[in-house]
């Protein structure tokens, strides 16, 4: 038994409801047992009461695609460490990719990091298992055992799936356990050793770029794929304008069929790279700025369903290389709704839809109870000031990685408080 809590004098935003008002939220044993709007309903007894000064009370956000090192390359991130940054985020519940060392391919290594997750970080932590031994993309995992392990859903990580046939028997097979699968679509006989977005400004830097095709190709098969077997399918990660055109025509055939993208694909564009910036070389990578604001419009528009930090730490030594042979990836959990806040700010998609996208829509896709602010639903939320200016300093970084692509960068809107299961796991000092 815990003490009551009651937030009070929030504004409380509910995508799941499309909700946005004035109010207060009582918390008891973990869950919320009463939200009110307008004056605090009565609190128990001995009740802690949080005075939340008008700021955005808003679901936990769910983190559909983080990279961790452990197990085998824990130096980089632990779980316990992604668990401090996504607090300090206001992420409550993280999809943990499986290609770490071993691949996460057998229901002993999902029950692991189960085990471990709950006994070393203060949020959720969502294993997904390989679609096939070993990510080496030929023969199946068992999808029915890793599932009753507690795999949420099957993924390749950060590798795609070369071959057609293997990825409509992965459909067909996670279709009999009710599973998504999640692909990251990239054509490696296009992409070959290409470093950034193909064009121009690649050849003018003497890099050797990656087309968009070699993302538009392998999407437009797997959306086949999926019309064809009627799997749950969700794109990882998009980034050019192509893509977006592609979704918006499938999904109109199925609702099965989600999209993501990463916040740096929004944010940021090819020249950000500058002068060889290795924090800005990313899978997939940064292209034009056509390709971004084609990427806002499906977020506003909702063919993009899903907004991902991509967070993939990366230590000093393998991001202190030349550009093509520095490590791929950045951090992004401490940032993901400050960035994601740019895109409100600048008045280009609501506050909303944002929201949605970190938080009821990823809870439908891989079909979990969170996202949502409800009487009976767990107690994982988010207290953000919308309006906070902050910059993004390198020693107040909580990853055990420093690869930031928002290094210095000025920020507005901050998070507060970050409550997991009703316990306060992370307040900003600046909030009394």
């Amino acid at each position: 038994m815990t003490r009551p809590l009651l937030i009070e004098n929030a504004r409380i935003v509910d995508p799941a409801t499309d909700a946005d008002f004035t109010g207060a939220v009582l918390i008891e044993n973990g869950v919320i047992s009463d939200i009110s709007q307008g004056a605090a309903p009565g609190a128990p007894d001995k009740a802690r009461h949080i005075d939340a000064q008008g700021l955005v009370l808003a679901p936990g956000l769910i983190d559909m695609r983080v990279f961790t090192g452990e197990p085998g390359h824990e130096y980089r991130e632990t779980l316990g460490s992604a668990g401090q940054a996504a607090a300090a985020g206001g992420v409550t519940s993280i999809l943990v990719m499986p290609d770490t060392v071993p691949v996460i391919d057998d229901g002993a290594l999902v029950e692991f990091i189960a085990r471990h997750a709950q006994a070393t970080t203060p949020i959720n932590i969502l294993p997904s298992a390989a679609i096939t031994k070993g990510t080496d993309g030929r023969d199946l995992t068992e999808f029915g055992l890793l599932r009753e392990a507690g795999a949420v859903c099957f993924t390749e990580g950060r590798k795609s799936l070369q071959s057609a046939a293997v990825m409509r028997a992965a459909m067909v097979y996670a279709t009999n356990f009710d599973a998504p699968i999640l692909h990251l679509p990239a054509d490696m006989s296009l992409t070959s050793d290409g470093v950034m977005n193909a064009g121009a400004l690649a050849t003018f830097r003497g890099l050797k770029g990656i087309p968009a095709e070699a993302e538009t190709i392998p999407l437009d098969r797997d959306l086949q794929l999926a019309l064809m077997t009627g799997a749950r399918y969700h794109a990882a990660a998009i980034s050019t304008a192509r893509s977006a055109e592609l979704a918006a025509f499938y999904k109109q055939r199925s609702k099965s069929i989600s999209i993501g993208a990463s916040i740096n694909n929004l944010c940021l564009n090819e020249n950000d790279v500058g002068s060889y910036r290795t924090f800005f070389k990313l899978n997939p990578p940064l292209r034009t700025e056509d390709d971004r604001l084609a990427l806002v419009e499906a977020l506003r528009t909702g063919i993009i369903d899903v907004l991902v930090s991509d967070h993939d730490p990366q230590d000093v030594e393998g991001k202190r290389q030349p550009f093509a042979d520095a490590a791929t990836g950045a951090i992004g959990l401490e940032t993901l709704l400050s960035a994601a806040l740019r895109l409100v700010h600048s008045g280009d998609v609501g506050l909303m839809t944002v929201l949605r996208a970190m938080t009821s829509r990823p809870a439908d896709i891989l079909g979990i109870e969170a996202g949502r602010i409800a009487k009976g639903a767990k107690a994982d939320l988010c207290l953000f000031d919308p309006d906070f200016p902050w910059v993004v300093e390198e020693a107040t970084i909580r990853s055990r990685s420093r690869n930031s692509t928002f290094e210095n960068a000025r920020m507005t809107g901050k998070v507060m408080m970050t409550l997991v299961g009703g316990t306060i796991v992370f307040r900003e000092e600046a909030f009394a």
